[in-house]
């Protein structure tokens, strides 16, 4: 194995919060679909599909560099959300969170002078500067909304924020 036991254990637990963020993401789709914002919903959905690439590219350098891949099993994700708002800012919280967990990594990489893994995590940073910079943008968007018809007027938008629109 190229990499030691603590930055596989580390990865592999990465591995698991990837998943746990598409899960997450994917509840946040179906209460949007719920509540009967369709737009939100596939935006969430799309974010699900991100995730789990996240987790498949970790498990993925696992592979490549002979560790094992161990998932873990997975929490289920908080479904009762009150408002796009509240979903939202969820979101915002976690992408913080898994920002902070991606640093752990790398910063594991730093002190075992594991530089094959502190450049595969290189990508996962810029990343999370993204997840968490769209994150808030949506969360000031949906926080100029005070009216459910003002909500499904920026959904229109909200596609913009992942340069599709």
């Amino acid at each position: 194995m190229m990499i030691s036991e603590a930055m596989s254990a580390k990865l592999n637990q990465q591995v698991k919060e990837e998943f746990f963020s598409y899960w997450t993401y994917l509840a946040m789709s179906y209460k949007l679909h719920e509540m009967g914002f369709r737009g939100y919903a596939k935006w969430f959905e799309m974010q699900a599909g991100e995730e789990m690439s996240h987790a498949t590219k970790i498990a993925g350098y696992l592979v490549e560099v002979g560790a094992a891949v161990k998932l873990g099993t997975l929490e289920t994700p908080k479904a009762d959300y009150g408002s796009v708002k509240e979903i939202v800012q969820t979101a915002l919280d976690h992408e913080k969170k898994i920002t902070r967990l991606i640093n752990e990594c790398v910063d594991l990489a730093a002190k075992e002078n594991d530089h094959a893994t502190g450049n595969f995590l290189a990508w996962f940073v810029d990343e999370q500067v993204e997840e968490v910079a769209t994150a808030q943008q949506l969360l000031n968007l949906v926080s100029l909304a005070t009216e459910k018809i003002q909500l499904l007027m920026i959904e229109g938008r909200i596609f913009e924020l992942r340069g599709k629109g």
